[in-house]
């Protein structure tokens, strides 16, 4: 009797490519559940769960991102100083003003496993507020968004 073997993929094996996302008047949890997929490599045919096989990603423009309601005002950024009674908060509209590449790169953080590898593959994106980026170098592609 004959029994197919289950295909695994190798890191080593992995064909990663570069894209380039330009998050321009986009909804930030939209985006970033393609930018998530993008990173995991769902979108390649030779998908392996538990191996490192996605791409890279730039993200452009994410100071020009968008939130649907009024999640500008509601919704909060908290982090810790590590310090006695060190528990700091921003609004959305805030951390757009300050540091608008955390909003993109929080809202992926929240959708990769939370586990190593998820912090491997958070590593593979790159978030910038304006329209130029650093990594011309690797001839990105420019993805169109769904």
């Amino acid at each position: 009797m004959y029994t197919q073997k289950s295909f695994v993929l190798k890191p080593a094996e992995a064909d990663k490519k570069w894209f380039v996302v330009d998050a321009q008047d986009q909804i930030v949890g939209r985006l970033a559940t393609q930018i998530a997929d993008i990173l995991r490599g769902k979108l390649n045919p030779k998908f392996t769960y538990n191996t490192d096989s996605g791409d890279y990603v730039v993200v452009i423009n994410a100071d020009k991102v968008k939130f649907t309601g009024d999640k500008w005002n509601a919704k909060e950024y908290n982090w810790h100083t590590n310090f006695t009674g060190g528990i700091k908060t921003r609004s959305a509209k805030e951390q757009l003003e300050k540091h608008p590449e955390l909003i993109v790169m929080e809202a992926v953080k929240g959708m990769l496993p939370k586990n190593t590898l998820g912090r491997k593959q958070l590593t593979k994106l790159k978030v910038f507020a304006g329209a130029t980026h650093d990594h011309a170098a690797q001839n990105p592609v420019e993805y169109k968004l769904k």
